[in-house]
């Protein structure tokens, strides 16, 4: 590899466009099986053939086709930069480039022998379900839009009202020009066509910035009923694996018309707190009317555990580099700050891409903007997951000699739903106790983690396997999977998928009205969640013998702590692969590092 030239820098650099591989354009990935994601190609440009040129040209125009189709989120930034920074960075922005959930959704395909289908995968890459992908492949080689996940064109290229339908939207196709579609109607829209100060141009081919020359009123995007459409999902066997909607509708908050948009796309996530002011587009540098301006961070509790430089989505870094070049930037190194570039050592190599140091600078300063992004999501999650899992009181019992016992409140603070929600089967969200005594010994603990990071209930691998004992007191509000036995009788699974009655695992729709039968058919959820303002107090007992050669008082410190899934996840979903070549201990540690400390309070227990 070529060694770094010096350390120069200018004001801008002409490179070419980085365009990823695409697997619908060559063909290369279209039957590539589901156990070979960690196998996929390393290298940065387009699949090896006879004339580069030309294949970097089909890529090229493939791009184009589709973007006249569905397009890209970069594309409505140029006159909706505030939009596009605020989704950058939200679940719904992650939704589809997360690693877990690719390798999640492709173990699924896999052990119910593909007829799963698109369910999963329907809800996170609508637009690549809509070009019919493959609907199991590397997100380094899906369309850019498909990476996307939820991207604009998702919610605002609908033109009609979809009921509870498991993420199965039909995205109206169409150009940049083409109608789109929000709460308001296209009166501002007209204003600004009309006014030859902003510019703009709707006709294809001709000079001027391009803008679209219609918005249609969709009245249902203002109300829950929008949102409902992916957050409650119903499998065709019966199965209900998120429930968010539901709960809403038999919530206070919506006996008091309430709605999600209003807790989760207004200044402060997680409550009612009232919509900012301000232009819905700035075209040209001039921004339009103001108006009720929505926010679509759309913060949650899942979090970016992959290079920063593929998430937060970013035009610039879209433009650089594909996501395989990324992958080669040392970001740990230091690459691209003065601490690293100065002090090179001899014979350092660096990947053809970014050979050049004013290269590595230019990256340095997307991962800058991305870093700090990542940064406010974090407290933006934080300050969400507060508002609805509340740490309340503490009462204790008995405090002697004899033993102490004490029990604990948590809280749902909030009047829309239940704690946790959504996908509740993999969100971990667990007190941890110590209690030591007055020479800050410890007496008693309940929470703590196995050495791969999980808590020890019956899903940790060391409790499995009688490493480590199950810790009796773990106060957990993850649900579990149960599934029904070849022979009777239920137990619990890390997945839902039901492996035990059939060496042939089809998804069959049921023959019965489940609903209606109040009983299990393959699998069902036992749920932990906590009703809205409503409380869970878990009990505690230290024995007296625990006691023996300390010394009062006694304390106990309590945690509670929210992360997006559970390690154990990781071991029954690594066969298949992870995407951009991460192992599954690099995925695990991410995982466990992006956990959250939402409470935390030392009391004395007398």
């Amino acid at each position: 590899m070529p060694t770094p030239g010096p350390v120069v820098r200018s004001g801008g650099t002409g490179r070419r466009l980085g365009f990823p591989t695409l697997a619908v354009a060559v063909g290369a990935l279209a039957a590539l099986p589901v156990t070979t994601l960690a196998q996929n190609r390393t290298d940065d440009g387009p699949p090896a053939v006879a004339d580069t040129a030309v294949a970097w040209a089909h890529i090229r125009a493939f791009q184009d086709e589709l973007e006249a189709r569905f397009p890209s989120a970069n594309t409505c930034a140029n006159c909706h930069p505030d939009h596009y920074r605020e989704w950058s960075v939200s679940q719904h922005a992650y939704a589809q480039v997360s690693p877990v959930f690719n390798a999640m959704h492709a173990t699924i395909v896999k052990l119910t022998n593909g007829t799963n289908g698109d369910f999963c995968i329907r809800c996170h890459t609508p637009v690549g379900m809509n070009l019919g992908e493959p609907v199991y492949m590397t997100n380094m080689d899906r369309h850019p839009t498909s990476r996307e996940g939820i991207t604009c064109v998702v919610c605002h290229r609908l033109d009609r009202p979809y009921s509870k339908v498991s993420g199965r939207l039909a995205i109206v196709e169409g150009d940049l020009f083409n109608q789109v579609y929000g709460p308001t109607g296209s009166a501002e829209l007209k204003r600004v066509i009309a006014n030859d100060s902003f510019s703009v141009n709707t006709a294809r081919g001709q000079a001027g910035r391009a803008i679209h020359t219609d918005v249609g009123v969709l009245p249902q995007i203002t109300t829950s009923g929008f949102c409902g459409t992916c957050h409650d999902v119903n499998l065709l066997n019966g199965f209900r694996l998120e429930e968010a909607f539901s709960e809403y509708k038999s919530a206070p908050a919506a006996r008091n018309e309430i709605s999600c948009q209003d807790c989760h796309m207004g200044k402060e996530p997680g409550k009612v707190s009232g919509y900012n002011e301000g232009p819905a587009a700035i075209v040209g540098g001039r921004p339009t009317r103001p108006r009720r301006r929505t926010n679509h961070t759309f913060v949650g509790p899942d979090y970016s555990i992959i290079h920063p430089g593929i998430f937060p989505q970013n035009v610039r870094a879209n433009e650089i580099a594909t996501i395989r070049e990324w992958l080669k930037f040392d970001v740990a190194a230091g690459w691209g700050t003065d601490a690293f570039e100065r002090a090179i050592p001899a014979g350092y190599t660096f990947s053809e891409r970014w050979r050049t140091a004013d290269d590595r600078y230019d990256a340095r300063a997307i991962l800058n903007a991305n870093q700090e992004l990542l940064a406010e999501a974090t407290r933006q999650r934080m300050a969400l997951l507060r508002e609805g899992y509340v740490l309340g009181d503490v009462r204790v019992d008995r405090s002697g000699p004899g033993g102490i016992k004490f029990a604990v409140q948590v809280r749902n603070g909030t009047d829309g739903h239940n704690v946790p929600t959504g996908f509740d089967a993999e969100r971990l969200v667990f007190l941890q106790i110590d209690v030591k005594d007055a020479d800050g010994k410890v007496v008693f603990q309940s929470g703590d983690r196995d050495p791969n990071g999980d808590v020890r209930d019956t899903h940790s691998l060391y409790v499995h396997n009688g490493d480590l004992p199950r810790d009796k007191y773990l106060f957990n509000l993850q649900s579990k999977f149960v599934t029904r036995m070849v022979r009777g009788g239920d137990r619990e699974q890390v997945l839902a998928v039901n492996y035990s009655p059939s060496p042939l695992p089809f998804l069959r729709p049921s023959t019965n009205a489940t609903a209606l039968l109040a009983r299990p058919t393959g699998a069902r959820k036992h749920r932990q969640t906590i009703l809205p303002l409503h409380s869970l107090w878990p009990s505690y007992e230290v024995e007296g013998s625990a006691l023996r050669g300390s010394r009062p008082p006694y304390s106990a410190t309590i945690r509670l702590i929210a992360q997006m899934v559970p390690v154990n996840l990781i071991p029954d979903i690594k066969d298949v692969g992870f995407d951009y070549y991460m192992s599954p201990q690099a995925v695990a540690t991410a995982v466990v590092a992006g956990a959250l400390t939402l409470w935390e309070r030392t009391v004395e227990l007398r």
